[in-house]
């Protein structure tokens, strides 16, 4: 487990947060369609909170993208670098993440996150921005909507429905699961929506949730158990 100090200049306020972003937004690459679905490594990264004890745990782990057997993981701890803001979650999370990739023993190829990349108020959330600082494709697959909108995608699984920010399509809604609630999948950087959304599709071949996000999540809340009395 690697311990992370918050970076010296890291964003103390949501100005100085969102003045970052419109930096960076400007570097994120949509005209590569990424690495193909089933190939080399996929890597999930996810963090868990202690708010009470001011801490944060991210944990990494990466697949083979054909198996979906694990290769290897990797966690991180540190402070909590940022206050809870809705849009500047990634400031919360972005150290601790990037600690957890860089302990990693191999290349993690395509990230996923659990969260957002374009599907995002100021179409950057994190995984945009973990793209963008390392120059890896990425990917987001939430939970939730966020703040937009879409139609039920058809019922069989591989079913999708534009996600909306009025007419500007910003990800999909994805059926993983055939009648079980739609994934939200958005661009992050370096590759394609329609790449994205067959990533997502090989990644959940039993549950409604990618494998990289059900492995990473349960490896940091069991890294911030480990860290907090």
């Amino acid at each position: 487990m690697t311990t992370v100090r918050i970076p010296p200049g890291w964003p103390a306020t949501e100005e100085q947060a969102r003045a970052v972003q419109d930096e960076l937004r400007g570097r994120v690459v949509l005209d590569e369609p990424g690495p193909p679905p089933g190939t080399g490594h996929v890597t999930g990264v996810d963090v868990a909170y202690d708010d009470e004890h001011d801490v944060v745990a991210a944990a990494a782990v990466v697949l083979d993208a054909a198996t979906l057997d694990v290769v290897a993981e990797a966690t991180a701890v540190g402070r909590i670098s940022f206050p809870y803001v809705p849009g500047l979650l990634a400031f919360r999370e972005i150290p601790t993440v990037l600690a957890a990739l860089d302990a990693l023993p191999c290349p993690p190829g395509l990230v996923v996150c659990d969260g957002y990349g374009l599907a995002h108020p100021r179409r950057f959330g994190l995984a945009s921005h973990l793209g963008v600082l390392t120059g890896l494709p990425t990917i987001g697959v939430a939970k939730n909507p966020f703040t937009f909108t879409y139609d039920d995608p058809d019922t069989p699984r591989g079913s999708t429905a534009p996600l909306l920010a009025g007419a500007e399509e910003v990800g999909r809604a994805l059926r993983t699961r055939e009648a079980v609630k739609p994934v939200f999948v958005s661009v992050g950087h370096r590759v394609s929506l329609d790449n994205a959304c067959a990533h997502t599709l090989a990644l959940t071949p039993e549950y409604r949730l990618p494998e990289t996000t059900r492995r990473s999540d349960s490896l940091c809340r069991r890294a911030l158990r480990d860290a907090t009395p």
